[in-house]
């Protein structure tokens, strides 16, 4: 299918700013709900694009960096199977089994890109040295615009692939392996949701994951229905909790109002 030039731009200045994302996560833009559903937004297959980073995120619940350890690069992954999908004439499906490949090569990518920026980080070194900020301000810059040339680039290269070929291609690659990476992909779901509940379980959590579990098997309703549920059964556990009422039993029967006693446990962390 072909796309405007406006959107072929909007993907590459999306693609860019996921790979600048992808080392601040300040706005979590790198992730594959947000991805997919821009792309899809630039498109104007909305539906598509949500559905297709709905799924890519489901996988990338469990990908997180910690310390020098490289998580799977979400960034590349939901930004080259957000354009197969959506300008390439791929399979949801399709785009889903990909997806956990080039996640592994984007993390081979950058690991590589962060090698490289090693001399910047010398050079950043050198003019804090000479007390010059801006020497400083543009290594910054520098390094952090090669990490979104790490995905912008390989982004205009899929663009510029031929629909036809790229059909082609993913008509070439065997049933058995297609379908193994989609059940891989399934398993990594998995894998993804374990360990959210595992840094998220606690004695007071567990009750509201068996309340949402039996809800969401015995009833019909929806996820938006579920998470209206979900967020009033929190805002009642803050408002009856010791922990942020100081013990009252009411929120203004306590030690302080809810918000100051939010206010202070976020200034501790």
């Amino acid at each position: 299918m072909d796309i405007s030039i406006f959107a072929a731009i909007a993907i590459c200045i999306i693609a860019l700013f996921a790979g600048f994302e992808s080392v601040l996560d300040s706005f979590q833009l790198h992730q594959p709900i947000l991805v997919c559903t821009l792309i899809g937004l630039a498109t104007g297959n909305l539906t598509e694009g949500l559905l297709l980073g709905g799924q890519l995120q489901l996988i990338a619940l469990g990908w997180m960096n910690i310390g020098a350890a490289q998580a799977p690069d979400a960034a590349l992954a939901g930004v080259i199977a957000g354009i197969l999908v959506l300008t390439k004439g791929a399979s949801v499906s399709e785009g889903i089994a990909i997806a956990v490949p080039l996640a592994i090569a984007g993390q081979v990518l950058t690991i590589f890109v962060r090698t490289m920026t090693v001399g910047l980080a010398h050079y950043a070194d050198g003019q804090a040295e000479k007390g010059s900020i801006r020497g400083v301000e543009s290594a910054n810059m520098m390094a952090l615009g090669l990490q979104g040339l790490r995905v912008m680039i390989p982004a205009i290269a899929t663009l510029a692939l031929p629909a036809s070929a790229v059909q082609g291609a993913l008509a070439a690659i065997p049933d058995w392996i297609t379908g193994g990476l989609a059940v891989g992909g399934g398993m990594i779901v998995a894998v993804g949701y374990a360990m959210v509940i595992n840094m998220m379980a606690t004695k007071t959590t567990w009750p509201f994951f068996f309340i949402g579990f039996a809800l969401a098997a015995v009833t019909e309703l929806n996820l938006v229905a579920m998470g209206i549920i979900g967020l009033a059964l929190a805002l009642i556990y803050i408002e009856l909790s010791p922990q942020f009422n100081g013990g009252g039993g009411s929120g203004s029967g306590g030690s302080g109002s809810v918000d100051a006693q939010l206010d202070a446990i976020l200034e501790d962390y």
